[in-house]
């Protein structure tokens, strides 16, 4: 198992990167702000947008860290549960009152077709098997009912993809190693970033997995990307 100042390799044993992401917690969402510019906060009311949820709903908000995507997700008026895998997420994030329960993306602790929504942000390339991810999403969402990904992508314009592709191997391991508690974590988190299909790719995998009408739209040029599909 993955120590708290070590990484996870692209391997992805659930307990490593479990581990690892403990090691991160405390300063995580600082972290995030500081790496993507401010870009963090947009791009979680765009997931927002594009889920359309309605007060009263109930939302599945997977990998969700501390739960500050699933205030934002509360927003709606929608009931939104957080679940991640890493406990010390979790607690960092019990200031925020949010409902929250500890669980792995390929084998999650809901009975069948219980959510009317559900979306999973930034974690869906740190589940070992995401395809099995993605089916397991399907099987605890309603038929009819809403998916949203939201995960760091391939930007389309080719200069601006190699200067991107630069600062993640190579400025994003020197930022993360001024605020980040365990600066390791972000040379993982890089590679995987570069290692992760593409916008074409994923969409296929989507509904290979049992979704349907999958749609995805860029954000940031590429370098976020939502794919939206229906159960």
């Amino acid at each position: 198992m993955a120590s708290n100042g070590s990484r996870a390799s692209l391997e992805k044993d659930p307990h490593e990167v479990a581990s690892m992401f403990d090691g991160v917690a405390r300063r995580y969402d600082l972290t995030n702000t500081v790496l993507s510019f401010g870009q963090d906060r947009g791009w979680r009311k765009a997931t927002r947008a594009a889920l359309d949820l309605k007060p009263g709903e109930r939302v599945l908000d997977l990998a969700a860290g501390t739960g500050v995507s699933t205030v934002e997700l509360g927003r709606s008026g929608a009931w939104v549960v957080a679940t991640d895998f890493s406990k010390g997420m979790l607690k960092a994030g019990v200031s925020r009152q949010v409902p929250m329960v500890a669980g792995d993306a390929m084998a999650l602790p809901y009975a069948d077709g219980v959510f009317d929504a559900a979306t999973i942000s930034f974690g869906l390339r740190n589940v070992s098997d995401f395809e099995a991810g993605l089916r397991e999403i399907a099987r605890v969402t309603k038929p009819g009912g809403r998916l949203v990904v939201s995960e760091f992508s391939t930007p389309t314009f080719g200069p601006f993809r190699t200067v991107y592709m630069e600062y993640l191997m190579r400025a994003l391991p020197r930022v993360a190693q001024a605020v980040s508690s365990n600066p390791d974590a972000y040379v993982y988190l890089a590679e995987s970033i570069r290692a992760w299909p593409t916008q074409e790719e994923l969409a296929l995998s989507i509904e290979a997995a049992g979704w349907r009408d999958v749609q995805w739209r860029n954000l940031t040029g590429g370098i976020v990307a939502l794919h939206r599909a229906r159960r």
